[in-house]
């Protein structure tokens, strides 16, 4: 290992001085194709403006000089060894660095390739951005890359640095085709671009970074540091609605302590003691009682950006990765199937026919690709609407579909509740930001379902005290297939067994439905799907009393299934095909390919009730 390799700072360390308490702060992103120069700027706006520790220059200088090595700005910040050795930024850098307006935090994040995972993090963090344009080299595939991707997470600020114009002699016509050629590009994606600033550098020279270069009379705009200090600083955290998903729910039984403590993670907002807060998508709804702390005393309020944990008044059923939400505060959106920017990173295409994990804060849900609005080529600015799938590096509009709602805020509005990534085979395969809610067919069941939950009289009894007592959980066992394949008699058979062995369990049979409650609608003109619904919403009040309850239906179909989970949780459902063969879409938990086989029948049934934990196991 080298001298200067030796002496070069941890990544993790502050290379330049600390920012002042209570000053206004802004973290900013520096991107640009590998080898373009940014690090080389980074270093010297550290140099220039005398924010590096001190005599961190001369010890640079001096370790280059021993080992015959070219001095380097870039060598400042890149302080990796396997950097130095490529010549290359593979982490993505964080640095202090101040002016007199105010305190940055700089994120130089990698530009090579095969590292845009690590530009993607960094930029995820950015209010700000700069992208760096080599003047030699020109526009090239990851700049266009970079411009897509600062658009896509919600950077809504950007300046483009023209670098390294010391190499094409201050050229003011290499400027001026490079600006044309950017701006024509990012109007392409989008971009409003009356507010991008194009500056000429030499990240080598200093031209234009701190001082205006007499080298650049032709140019009459601000230097790097003047318009950095003209980026307006965005909506403070505090000031945007109360978000914070649940990371978990945490319940205490030691010495008497009946505490149930939600804890997470403010993304945004404030609430205080006695503040309603409704959970989405359930729509559930308590207020909070009191905030607790680890070995410390409690306080009367919690803010963006701390970890937190409540409990609440009244006791009601959350789970992890719901968002909590102040009751009179705008609410996020609620839906199953959304509209997203993608950027994929996976080596295998993103494609219709399998299923990938959404991840969303502490949120972790089943989705698939449901429509590719368009993707765009980012190397050739082509944008194809008629692509199969999405391959390794494209960015792409597209529609994901969930089984059951997920809750989140467009990026425009709150961009922590609209950022996500795509998880398969326990790799993150891509990620982009939620734009808003796609068009949805049951939407109006959703809204119903979300205004059910909002004013629900909820029983002092809890489905867990529930559950404990009947030493089962409340389930939905959905038996379908063709007519006549022995269904009922299936169902029959199960409620009796499971009822001697002392479950709480009742069979509905939904020509009791239409005879009843549907009764009013069997001489209207309506569909299939609001005689699904009204079953539902009964299997729902079943559930709710803890029950397992089973329900028969003939060739219900996928669609019938969507629409059964917008009311029931999709976990506590449980569907069976009686028959030799599935003839819909419907996706199958039990198949009973002999359903004249009672015995053999209900015993496959109650060994996926036990593996889903319905029922437990006396083995």
């Amino acid at each position: 290992m080298s001298e200067l390799q030796m002496q070069t700072i941890p990544r993790d360390a502050v290379l330049a001085k600390n920012p002042r308490q209570g000053r206004p702060q802004m973290q900013m992103v520096i991107v640009g194709h590998v080898d373009h120069g940014k690090s080389t700027i980074v270093g010297r706006l550290l140099a220039d403006t005398g924010t590096l520790p001190d005599g961190k220059l001369e010890a640079v200088r001096a370790a280059c000089e021993r080992n015959s090595k070219p001095f380097e700005y870039a060598f400042l910040i890149d302080a990796l060894k396997d950097e130095q050795a490529q010549g290359i930024t593979i982490d993505s850098a964080r640095v202090f660095f101040r002016t007199p307006a105010r305190d940055y935090i700089i994120i130089d994040a990698p530009g090579h390739i095969e590292f845009l995972k690590n530009m993607v993090t960094g930029a995820s963090r950015a209010e700000v951005a700069f992208l760096v344009i080599d003047a030699h080299e020109g526009i090239q595939e990851n700049s266009r890359r970079h411009g897509y991707l600062l658009s896509m997470l919600g950077v809504r600020q950007l300046a483009v640095l023209v670098n390294k114009m010391d190499i094409v002699e201050y050229d003011r016509n290499v400027f001026r085709r490079i600006v044309r050629r950017y701006r024509r590009f990012l109007r392409s994606i989008d971009v409003d671009t009356s507010g991008v600033e194009f500056i000429p550098v030499s990240g080598l020279a200093g031209d234009n970074i701190v001082d205006r270069s007499p080298r650049t009379e032709w140019y009459t705009g601000p230097t790097v540091i003047e318009q950095l200090d003209s980026f307006r600083k965005e909506a403070d955290l505090l000031e945007l609605p109360f978000r914070m998903p649940v990371q978990g729910v945490y319940k205490f039984t030691k010495l008497g302590d009946a505490r149930r403590i939600v804890a997470g993670t403010v993304g945004t907002g404030r609430a205080e003691v006695g503040d309603e807060i409704v959970f989405y998508p359930s729509g559930k709804r308590s207020r909070i009682a009191t905030f607790e702390q680890f070995a410390a005393e409690p306080g009367r309020s919690t803010s963006a950006p701390h970890a937190t944990g409540f409990t609440l008044e009244e006791q009601i059923y959350v789970v992890r990765g719901e968002i909590a939400v102040k009751a009179d505060e705008p609410s996020p959106e609620v839906a199953n199937r959304v509209r997203v920017n993608l950027f994929w990173l996976g080596r295998e295409p993103m494609r219709r026919d399998h299923e990938y994990i959404f991840k969303m804060g502490a949120a972790r849900h089943p989705t698939r690709l449901h429509r590719i609005v368009r993707v765009l080529d980012a190397s050739s600015l082509r944008a194809s609407r008629r692509k199969s799938e999405i391959e390794r590096h494209d960015v792409a509009e597209v529609e994901l579909a969930f089984d059951a709602d997920i809750a989140f805020d467009p990026v425009d509005r709150i961009p922590f509740t609209s950022r996500f990534v795509i998880v398969d085979d326990y790799e993150i395969r891509g990620g982009g930001i939620i734009r808003g809610t796609a068009e949805d067919e049951d939407a109006w069941i959703r809204e119903n379902v979300r205004l059910r939950n909002f004013n629900w009289d909820r029983s002092a009894i809890s489905p867990l005290l529930r559950a404990e007592r009947y030493s089962q959980r409340s389930t939905l066992i959905l038996i379908t297939g063709c007519e006549g394949s022995g269904k009922q008699e299936l169902a029959s058979r199960l409620e009796e067994q499971l009822f001697i062995e002392g479950k709480f369990v009742y069979c509905l049979g939904v020509g009791n439905l239409k005879r009843g409650l549907s009764a009013d609608i069997q001489e209207v003109p309506v569909g299939r799907d609001e005689h699904i619904r009204r079953l539902a919403e009964v299997s729902h009040l079943f559930l709710d009393a803890g029950v397992i309850l089973i329900v028969t239906g003939v060739e219900l179909t996928q669609h019938d299934l969507d629409i059964v989970k917008v009311p029931v949780n999709p976990d506590e459902i449980l569907t069976v095909w009686a028959g030799e063969s599935v003839t819909t879409d419907i996706d199958v938990t039990v198949h009973l390919t002999d359903p004249g086989d009672l015995s053999s029948g209900v015993e496959k049934v109650k060994a996926a009730l036990r593996r889903i934990g319905a029922i437990y196991s006396p083995y």
